[in-house]
């Protein structure tokens, strides 16, 4: 079905106005206007956000008491376990409270579990053997547990301390840990409940700091610390897609500007084999495209305690080593990606009767279940449907699988509401993870298909299209993008600006480009500007440009392009379609 394009309409006095008072392009005054941002004050606080935008930790739902008891496993000389996670927010909030008790003189380590083999959250044979090497030790979850009823139960039963820090949705029943810290806990009046784990890691080591110092301040070298803690804090929150205003915003811009400086020694081997030019500023899209994903790759394909060992080691050959490890795992996952995906596409269309389900379910005792949720995400864009892959265990008869949204779809809801089938389920509303046994699998895709198509027409599934402005490809100059720079970090909920522009034709004939010609490069025309536009996965629209007779609609993210030391004005193509008036709605 094709995106449904929403068009921002503007009050052309008021753009006037800001960009009188702010001295800015129409672009710009367009997009703030269109964001929630009308007047120069409104629009320079989102701008200019500071670290000091931050809220004090104190104000987080249990995190006094869990650094207080932290402090007090300090003083005691108590080993200080941190349970991780194994994917870039879990690997971030791991190294972020590792390397603050290490500087705080503490014996601490950590415990990652095996993606392949525990699968997500706590699990009750790690607590077990926890409790037996060390039976005084204090537990500390991050980015994990808010579920972990059952866990949390038998670490009370052993006598084991165990503090709960996460972020995750939670269920009806909390886990009667010895401390919860979460930002929306019940009753919670914290004023942004969308932190990360990475995010909440940092308010709990800045609480730590605090009292390691004067109760309110931390040390200097303390203080120095939590510099370089944001780094990791940032790329945690841009990895994890979480909404990129308030605090998570401070965190991403600090973190990032911060990168060069204060980056430790696997971050800036990793930043070196991931090719990003150490003299530019780095961008959340760096996080996103290049960092991230190489982190990912440890933890999908099993490995993910080497990536917490690159982001804690102070020796740069071992930090080498692991960056250089680190980036052929990523290699190989891509290879079982574009594998795994073209199966599930030749899958559904094995399957035509799934065309009238509103869901994608399918399984296979053939795919690896580190990377099916990336696969899972490219799935479902291409159908725009939710979708879940699992990958069957052939000998245990029970799969994992890992689900990703299409629109307003809130796929944890509707996964909840087919529990009775899962052997394990847990996530949020745009990524969910389940366990199942093979005999469940098809009434599962029956139920959840039902459950989505009750609650959600076929236009709810479709990714819609968000327009800032309609504007003239002359409008779009290399001044004005740099100006629109001002608006990022970009992500979830502050996205690269779009624009629409009409009337476009084919300066020369669409072509692709890149390995298996999966990408489009296009030169765009409208009456004296020509731009080049490029289309990432989307070489098949190519051959539709060139049969098409024109003119267009285009919509896109202008973006400026380096490359041997030159920048050019380019245009990220998003969606195209015959030209037509801009929208009323």
């Amino acid at each position: 079905m094709p995106r449904i394009w929403h068009y921002e309409q503007h009050d052309q006095g008021r753009v006037g106005d800001l960009c009188r008072e702010m001295r800015v392009s129409p672009l710009l005054a367009q997009v703030l206007i269109a964001r929630g941002y009308p007047s120069a004050e409104i629009a320079g606080k989102f701008i200019n956000s500071k670290l000091t935008d931050l809220h004090d930790p104190e104000l987080l739902p249990g995190i006094s008491d869990a650094a207080d008891l932290v402090i007090a496993a300090l003083k005691e000389k108590r080993r200080i376990t941190i349970y991780g996670d194994y994917d870039v927010d879990g690997m971030t909030s791991t190294s972020i409270l590792w390397h603050c008790l290490k500087l705080a003189g503490g014996e601490v380590d950590y415990y990652i579990p095996s993606r392949l083999e525990e699968g997500y959250g706590i699990n009750c044979d790690a607590i077990r053997e926890l409790h037996e090497q060390d039976s005084e030790r204090l537990l500390i979850s991050v980015d994990c547990g808010i579920t972990s009823v059952e866990e949390a139960a038998l670490a009370n039963e052993l006598g084991l301390d165990l503090i709960i820090t996460d972020h995750h949705q939670m269920v009806d029943q909390l886990p009667a840990a010895k401390v919860l810290v979460h930002p929306r806990l019940p009753g919670s009046q914290y004023p942004f409940g969308d932190l990360c784990g990475a995010g909440v890691s940092f308010k709990l080591a800045w609480a730590i700091c605090q009292r390691l110092g004067d109760g309110k301040k931390a040390s200097a070298h303390m203080r120095e610390y939590l510099k370089s803690a944001v780094c990791l804090a940032a790329i945690g929150t841009i990895a994890d897609v979480v909404p990129l205003v308030d605090e998570n915003r401070a965190l991403v811009r600090y973190g990032l500007a911060g990168l060069n400086e204060l980056a430790s020694p696997g971050l800036k081997a990793l930043i070196k084999v991931c090719g990003i030019d150490k003299n530019k500023s780095y961008t959340a899209s760096d996080v996103g495209f290049s960092i991230g994903p190489r982190l990912n790759a440890a933890g999908r394909l099993g490995q993910a305690r080497l990536a917490v060992e690159l982001l804690t080691t102070e020796d740069q050959e071992r930090a080498t080593q692991l960056a250089d490890y680190l980036d052929q795992l990523n290699k190989n996952r891509q290879t079982v990606e574009r594998r795994i995906f073209k199966r599930a596409k030749e899958i559904v269309e094995e399957h035509p009767e799934w065309d009238a389900h509103s869901a994608i379910v399918i399984a296979d005792d053939d795919w690896h279940p580190g990377v099916i949720g990336i696969v899972a995400n490219r799935v479902a864009e291409h159908f725009s449907k939710p979708t879940f892959l699992i990958a069957m265990d052939s000998a245990t008869k029970i799969g994992q699988g890992s689900g990703r949204t299409s629109g307003q779809v809130d796929l944890h809801s509707a996964m909840m509401a087919c529990q009775e089938l899962l052997e394990g389920c847990g996530g949020h509303k745009a990524a969910s993870g389940l366990r199942i046994h093979a005999d469940q699998v098809d009434e599962f895709r029956e139920q959840f298909s039902a459950f989505v198509a009750a609650k959600h027409d076929q236009a709810e599934m479709v990714e819609d299209l968000k327009i800032d402005a309609e504007v003239l490809l002359s409008d779009v100059t290399y001044r004005a993008i740099k100006e629109l720079n001002l608006l990022g970090p970009f992500g979830q909920e502050n996205p690269s600006p779009v624009f629409a522009s009409g009337q476009v034709v084919l300066a020369k004939p669409a072509a692709t480009m890149g390995e298996g010609d999966r990408h489009l490069n296009v030169q765009f025309k409208q009456n004296g500007t020509q731009l080049r536009a490029i289309a990432f996965s989307r070489g098949e629209w190519a051959e539709e440009l060139n049969q098409h007779s024109g003119p267009f609609m285009i919509s896109f993210e202008p973006m400026i392009n380096s490359f041997r030391g030159r920048e050019s004005v380019e245009l990220r193509l998003l969606d195209w379609k015959s030209h037509e008036p801009a929208a009323t709605h």
